[in-house]
């Protein structure tokens, strides 16, 4: 009975594997195997094929390697990717007498469009994927993005690099520490898909072949602007350049190396947002981590400082100068 309680209060979706099935799940892959007793506690190591009998023994259970596992997950979507890249091909082909006649008729007074729902903000995203030829842009600060989204990122990124169309992505530096976009990243990684990093992002933004622009404007990102107003369009890709100059390629080692000052160079972007009076939820959300994340490296911070108090950190980390540095 105390396990089928366990069973009923634990589910959740293998994207976000819960803190223990993970802990359990890494210590199995660093040891070859696992009491089968011990994973009792996550039964979602066994529902989602984390784990398999060990055949020499019953009462231990060995873990199928990471690499096989999002394997086994990223083939259902490929093939649901398939079909709908057939699809969009279909409905392509039905509107295309129409896009020129369309392309005529948008006139100066349409140059900024509010989207409002998911349903019309994709939309007008996915007609402008298909009408770009030469270039898309894209900014993506980091978060959780879940499998539908990855999945549409598929649906509409892979047609382009089919096309010959050249795609240049930012990423924030956490982006290297997620399973989900590196896997992401591997599926589009060729010659035409680049992929940068950089410590800090503020908002979402995509632009296709220098003609439209695209921008959230509500943090639930069910509110967007598309913009056809040349200015605006060319004032947000000399941003985005601007951005793009600074990132650090994905293929290239981590970003996070210690400096010889003892502070690694994410802690020295926490501490330009904590002299500038950002909370600790407004510098995790600029960064791309989550806010636990955020303080362990304030903690560390304070202790390389010789810090006692939040209000004491923001004098010494002006008082030592490492923000003057060029890291």
């Amino acid at each position: 009975m105390a396990t089928n309680r366990t069973k009923a209060t634990h589910p959740h979706p293998v994207t976000e594997l819960c803190e223990e099935g993970g802990r359990l799940y890494a210590n199995a892959l660093r040891t070859g195997r696992i009491a089968r007793a011990d994973v009792e506690p996550a039964p979602c190591l066994m529902e989602y094929a984390l784990l398999h009998p060990d055949p020499d023994d019953a009462n231990w259970l060995r873990p199928v390697p990471a690499s096989v596992a999002l394997a086994e997950r990223l083939n259902p979507i490929e093939r649901e990717i398939s079909e709908r890249r057939r699809r969009s091909i279909e409905l392509a082909d039905a509107f295309e007498p129409f896009m020129a006649l369309s392309a005529q008729a948008t006139a100066p007074a349409h140059a900024i469009t509010v989207l409002e729902g998911g349903e019309r903000i994709n939309a007008a995203l996915d007609l402008a994927t298909a009408q770009c030829r030469t270039e898309m842009l894209t900014v993506q600060p980091s978060g959780n993005r879940p499998e539908r989204g990855l999945l549409r990122g598929l649906e509409r990124d892979r047609p382009l690099i089919e096309r010959g169309v050249r795609i240049r992505t930012l990423y924030q530096h956490t982006a290297r520490y997620s399973p989900e976009k590196l896997a992401y990243v591997d599926q589009l990684s060729t010659g035409k898909a680049e992929y940068r990093t950089i410590d800090e992002l503020v908002e979402r933004l995509i632009i296709c072949d220098e003609t439209v622009a695209f921008i959230p404007t509500r943090d639930d990102q069910q509110v967007a602007l598309e913009l056809r107003h040349p200015g605006l369009v060319r004032y947000l890709i000399k941003v985005f350049e601007f951005l793009w100059d600074r990132a650090v390629p994905l293929s290239t080692g981590a970003p996070y190396e210690t400096a010889p000052d003892g502070i690694t160079d994410i802690q020295h972007s926490i501490a330009k947002l904590l002299v500038e009076g950002h909370v600790d939820e407004a510098i995790a959300r600029r960064l791309g981590m989550n806010v636990r994340t955020c303080r362990a490296h304030i903690a560390k911070l304070a202790t390389a400082l010789g810090s006692g108090s939040r209000a004491q950190l923001g004098f010494l980390i002006a008082q030592s100068g490492i923000l003057n540095k060029d890291h």
